[in-house]
């Protein structure tokens, strides 16, 4: 597996786009510019609130022929948010970035998202389905990912990651996973650590602002927003169970997608 050096790291360090008001046309010409120096933050906006709230303005936004197959209809995608980046971007993440929109955040390629979650499948379904650990330290990966590993019988690993939980082998609840998925290699990045220590490989969810150091395979996605997570983990144990034989190729799990999205507390529900 190829990895990054040192020089490569710090050359591709996250730059930020903030937003301007300028034509959309010009906005995308920006983004395949070279980008040679970081901007600095934007005001303070959660990443978690940016990636749910985003959507509205991208529903009707044509990012795939029309003759082209997607696991779930393009309105669907697109309405779940798993298209919306954050307003920075690492030149690991420029082949999968679509556009720019005149707020500053960068959209993904649905096809592309469509392409690695079937890549992906394939390539899990050959493991032991215990084999297959995923680690999730973000609250709104908590449920999908739970729902996943009950789907496909995977091992989950949710919450923070105990140091040693893959390298020390006189931890008591150490795992030994044969291939882990993490949900944000920034946010499990010590699950990226070991992963690459005892020489697994490692898939990770990545949006705009991730970069792909001890990575191997990426699905290019909102990794912060809940509907999105959602959709992302239904459809890859679809596909999985798919790939696998134990569920038909027009079939559909026994859960929904709503099944899978971490649920709103009363207080998320009662914020403005």
């Amino acid at each position: 597996m190829n990895r990054m050096s040192e020089d490569q790291v710090k050359e591709n360090q996250p730059t930020e786009n903030l937003p301007e008001e300028e034509p959309v046309e010009e906005q995308i010409e920006t983004v395949e510019a070279p980008v040679e120096e970081t901007v600095e933050a934007a005001p303070d906006v959660a990443e978690d609130e940016v990636a749910d709230d985003a959507v509205d303005e991208d529903i009707e936004v044509s990012e795939t022929g029309p003759e082209e197959t997607l696991l779930l209809p393009r309105d669907t995608l697109l309405s779940a948010g798993i298209h919306i980046g954050t307003r920075m971007k690492t030149l690991d993440m420029e082949p999968f970035i679509y556009r720019v929109r005149p707020d500053g955040l960068f959209v993904l390629d649905v096809k592309k998202t469509d392409d690695r979650i079937r890549t992906t499948a394939k390539f899990l379904s050959r493991y032991e389905p215990s084999k297959v650990a995923i680690a999730a330290t973000r609250l709104y990966a908590h449920e999908p990912v739970k729902m996943f590993c009950k789907l496909t019988g995977a091992t989950p690993l949710i919450g923070r990651f105990i140091p040693g939980q893959l390298s020390n082998p006189q931890y008591q609840n150490r795992v030994d996973p044969e291939v882990i998925v993490v949900c944000d290699p920034r946010a499990d990045a010590q699950a990226v650590k070991e992963a690459s220590t005892v020489g697994i490989p490692i898939v990770a969810l990545c949006s705009t602002d991730n970069e792909f150091a001890g990575v191997d395979l990426v699905i290019p996605t909102n990794n912060k927003g809940r509907r999105a997570l959602a959709v992302i983990f239904w459809l890859l144990a679809r596909q999985v169970l798919r790939e696998r034989g134990e569920l038909g190729p027009d079939k559909d799990p026994p859960v929904t997608i709503e099944d899978f999205e971490a649920k709103v507390t009363r207080e998320e529900e009662e914020e403005p």
